[in-house]
């Protein structure tokens, strides 16, 4: 049996990677520009399979690609060559490419990554579809192009390690990990952290995308860490994988998959030195699953009770205050929106409408179909400039679409100091942080429950970032020193704790 259940693991991670002005004045961290982490993983033994460019414009209104529970409108599409060339270029292709003096190049992606680090990477583990022969493929962004590591149908073996025989009937399994150095170069261990937030910020664009595409997609939390390393090739000692999406309808099983034998294909080294985190390495590996009898009894629940046991208690009103109702429609397509999604360098300062934001926090947390229920994070908004809602510090209760005021008055200076004195948590119109009664997720899900929140801390902010640029607005993620957020929410964020913070406002540069 794995460690998953002792949750002091996720405990120590926690506390030990936790912000504070004085550990931040300590550290003494330097970028080591010598060694700063190659952007691509590149197989050079493998041919590549070029994708067809040739994309649909992603015409569905971005809220409605949000929309978790509603029915696709159309009848399922088949997943294709073209469609799951689309679902990779929205969620992790690269949309533009700035070049800096000297000849540096930033390959800005779909989805947004701390420090633009962008530590995920995408394999597919597809069965025969038009325009692909099944195999396990590796994504690579740089030339938009597919890399066989293993030929014939395994779509079997992602049902096994994942416990759920549903997931061999469908077209293909989208499988994120994450390569730690890429992200630990800057952000040290706890970039363990950020793996979660940012393949959850890539998730919530697939998901878009997927259901834009009219195809079902879902996301399963829970599997057998080892088994499906194996079947990607991968060293959990360096990358490891964190989320797998099948996607597409049901349709005949793939059956028994084949052998699923050591694969070490050759890979270029990210850079000529790595330096090791060990405290990353052990938060993976006491929060990995090692059987599907442990994936199956880990998974079990009542999901309705689960969703009831987190979230905000609100036995009554009192206090509560209704938002502005959120607009049904964005105006703007979700390819549209992509395409002009970034993350916002600098806030004008300048005030969004009680609507948009209303629109922006309603549409960002309607749930994902997912394998854990959602509630594991709650919200809490620092409102700068609102018109129509009075400045001051918020807990918001996504059940009831409401919030309740926990400071009245100008909290800027405060929103600027918790986000690691960085001036965007100020400036922004609103600032969302989001906070996790960790001892409750851990005791429920394990070591394994600390990956679930961060993950749906991401999830929730990518949809912010969607929300926000759908309505013309910006938004940024930022981090923060962990104990002070507590404890400025406090008494009504006690016991809590921090996990990751949204800035949401308009750009100095205006938005398009």
């Amino acid at each position: 049996m794995s460690n998953n259940r002792d949750i002091t693991s996720a405990r120590q991670y926690h506390d030990r990677t936790a912000h504070s002005p004085e550990s931040v004045r300590r550290s003494g961290h330097m970028l080591d520009w010598d060694i700063k982490p190659l952007p691509f993983k590149v197989y050079p033994a493998l041919e590549p399979l070029r994708l067809p460019t040739d994309l649909p414009a992603l015409e569905a209104d971005t809220f409605a690609a949000l929309a978790p529970d509603a029915p696709i409108a159309r009848p399922a599409a088949a997943l294709d060559l073209e469609r799951l060339a689309a679902l990779l270029f929205f969620s992790a292709g690269v949309t533009r490419v700035k070049s800096y003096p000297g000849g540096a190049q930033v390959h800005f992606r779909a989805a947004a990554s701390t420090g633009a680090l962008y530590q995920t990477e995408v394999y597919v583990v597809a069965g025969a579809m038009a325009g692909l022969e099944p195999g396990v493929y590796h994504f690579n962004p740089g030339d938009f192009s597919l890399r066989r590591l293993r030929a014939g149908d395994f779509r079997g073996a992602v049902a096994q390690a994942t416990a759920d025989d549903a997931v061999a009937t469908v077209g293909a399994s989208v499988v994120v990990s994450a390569i730690y150095w890429r992200n630990t170069w800057k952000y040290q261990a706890r970039g363990y952290r950020h793996l979660f937030w940012d393949s959850g910020t890539l998730l919530s664009q697939l998901l878009a995308t997927a259901r834009a595409l009219d195809l079902p997609a879902r996301l399963v939390t829970g599997f057998v860490d080892a088994h499906v390393n194996a079947l990607l090739g991968l060293d959990a000692r360096t990358e490891a994988a964190l989320v797998v999406v099948p996607v597409g309808s049901p349709g005949p099983s793939a059956g028994a998959p084949p052998v699923v034998t050591t694969l070490e294909p050759e890979v270029i080294p990210l850079s000529t030195q790595e330096v090791d985190y060990p405290l990353l390495r052990a938060a993976y590996e006491d929060s990995s699953l090692d059987s599907e009898a442990e994936v199956v009894a880990w998974r079990e629940t009542d999901h309705l009770s689960a969703r009831l046991a987190f979230g905000f208690a609100s036995p009554s009103n009192v206090g509560m205050q209704d938002l502005t109702p959120p607009r049904g429609a964005a105006g703007r397509s979700l390819g549209e929106t992509i395409a002009k999604r970034g993350s916002t360098r600098e806030f004008s300062a300048e005030a969004i409408t009680a609507e948009e934001l209303s629109s922006a926090l309603y549409h960002a947390t309607r749930g994902f179909p997912a394998d854990v229920p959602g509630g594991l994070t709650d919200l809490y908004v620092n409102a700068h400039a609102v018109t129509g809602l009075e400045p001051g510090a918020y807990a918001y209760h996504r059940g009831s679409h409401a919030l309740t005021q926990l400071r009245a008055g100008d909290v800027r200076a405060a929103s600027t100091f918790l986000c690691l004195d960085q001036a965007l948590g100020g400036t922004s119109s609103a600032t969302v942080f989001f906070l996790s009664d960790l001892a409750r997720v851990l005791g429920r899900w394990g070591n394994r429950g600390y990956r679930a929140a961060n993950l749906e801390a991401g999830l929730i902010g990518g949809r912010l970032y969607l929300s926000a640029y759908a309505q013309r607005f910006g938004a940024s993620g930022l981090t923060f020193y962990d104990r002070a957020v507590v404890e400025f929410f406090s008494p009504h964020a006690a016991g809590k704790d921090a996990l990751f913070v949204t800035a949401l406002g308009r750009s100095r540069k205006g938005q398009k």
